[in-house]
């Protein structure tokens, strides 16, 4: 077969690629090793997690909130395997709406693992060991990424477990010790501490999300520290051992103290590192930057022409919606388009409760170039909608350039600011000032007003409720 076009790696970012090259007119393939589509993030992360956070957090709201909402239970209990069933049937529902996505658009699936043979050569090897080649004119790499693990912390995946192991659990954990205190171990920490388990978090750094604003980690903390959370930073863990049921490890603070701490479940989340291996790349001339990942230039395209990598296997933030834009991009240049992406622009989200949101610089960063700036924050206590919600926690960060009063900078912790961070990036890219945001009118009652009174606050520190 011969391809205009061939995606290796079926995740948000290979299968968006191949839809919008197939959009533009060309003949498309995609190969994806597993025999289901949508990669990590559909099948054993970014759905399956919001879905059991979900599940976990209507009962944590019936077990602590109902009863001052009006709202009495009896007997209230978990029903851990049904819990989990719903999840597989949110992943087996977009699995198949993907199914669809590449029938509707022609392109072609082909089921094993993708290795480039040369530059317009792709071998594809079966479960079952048999093997075909196929012709392509271009290549898009978008074959994600997968757990670091950590040499004194062995996985076994019964007791210290990935990601992928804790959204199949049978059983609740009593005590679940997370290692690293990142997006993904404080996600599936909060479904299992809303569901009664203690969580203890060792993070090697002195907060949590390190890469977001501090402002964000300290509220963080604060909020699941109120469903039993515990954490442990400058930490850095030396070994894990399993004994029957349990776990010990032992970690090591920044005096040099060791401390043993025990459980029955540790959740290994120290991070993804790019998945290239068995790509063949040495075959086609395709070369690693210094970090291991794909290098590509500002085209996305790799050190050999005609062949290009999105999402995880590049620099830049692991993050699906990322891939995607990259994955668009790749395709409409490929269609002789000019596209552009705003890395600054790419919202980053954290899925606990409260939700955690940013998009542009951090405080940190403009302190760091220099740059004089604004701050106007807004705390959701002081807001009439989320009073009613009962979500009080958080607030709404606004930075912007002392001199032009231009939006550098948007965070937030507090109820749906995943959703709500889409209203700053609309800002961004049309290089809003606070004052433009603070004299449009926002719906009363609504979550989305902290922004505006943010924004007031940077202007003048002219909020109105606070």
């Amino acid at each position: 077969m011969q391809y205009d076009v061939t995606v290796i790696g079926s995740g948000p970012g290979g299968y968006v690629a191949a839809i919008r090259c197939a959009q533009l007119g060309m003949k498309t393939a995609i190969i994806e090793k597993y025999p289901v589509l949508g990669g990590t993030c559909l099948n054993v992360g970014c759905i399956p997690s919001k879905a059991l956070l979900d599940s976990s957090e209507h009962y944590h709201n019936a077990a602590h909130t109902f009863k001052t909402h009006g709202i009495e239970l009896k007997d209230l209990k978990v029903n851990l395997a049904q819990m989990i069933q719903r999840k597989r049937e949110v992943v087996k529902q977009t699995g198949d709406g993907i199914v669809y996505l590449m029938k509707k658009n022609k392109i072609d699936v082909l089921t094993g693992v993708g290795s480039f043979v040369d530059k317009n050569t792709i071998k594809i090897t079966a479960v079952d060991g048999s093997t075909k080649e196929i012709k392509t004119n271009k290549t898009i790499i978008a074959t994600g990424s997968k757990p670091i693990s950590l040499p004194t912390v062995p996985i076994d995946k019964k007791r210290i477990i990935t990601s992928t192991e804790a959204l199949e659990m049978t059983e609740i954990p009593k005590h679940m010790i997370v290692i690293g205190g990142g997006v993904i171990g404080l996600e599936l920490g909060s479904v299992y501490a809303r569901l009664g388990a203690k969580v203890t978090v060792l993070e090697f750094m002195d907060g949590l999300i390190a890469s977001m604003d501090k402002s964000l980690g300290k509220e963080l903390q604060k909020s699941l520290a109120k469903i039993g959370f515990e954490f442990f930073f400058n930490h850095k863990v030396t070994s894990a051992l399993v004994k029957g049921n349990e776990v010990i490890i032992t970690a090591e603070d920044k005096s040099g103290k060791v401390t043993e701490f025990k459980g029955d479940y540790c959740l290994v989340s120290t991070g993804r590192k790019p998945y290239t291996e068995g790509l063949g790349l040495e075959n086609a001339g395709v070369k690693l930057d210094e970090r291991g990942k794909i290098a590509v230039n500002d085209h996305l395209e790799t050190s050999t022409p005609g062949i290009y990598a999105i999402g995880d296997v590049i620099k830049g933030a692991m993050l699906a919606h990322k891939a995607e834009e990259e994955g668009t991009l790749v395709a409409e240049q490929l269609a002789g388009q000019k596209p552009h992406i705003n890395y600054l622009l790419i919202p980053g989200v954290v899925y606990t409760w409260p939700e955690v949101a940013a998009v542009g610089y951090t405080e940190e960063q403009l302190k760091e170039q220099g740059r004089a700036y604004k701050v106007g924050s807004f705390p959701f206590k002081a807001s009439g909608r989320a009073r009613a919600s009962m979500d009080i926690d958080g607030f709404v960060k606004v930075l912007a350039d002392k001199t032009t009063d231009e939006i550098l900078g948007v965070h937030m912790i507090g109820p749906r600011t995943a959703d709500m961070i889409a209203e700053a990036v609309v800002a961004m890219e049309f290089r809003a000032s606070a004052e433009d945001i603070a004299r449009m009118s926002h719906a009363h009652p609504t979550y989305t007003e902290s922004f505006k009174e943010a924004c007031l606050a940077a202007t003048e520190n002219r909020a109105i409720h606070i």
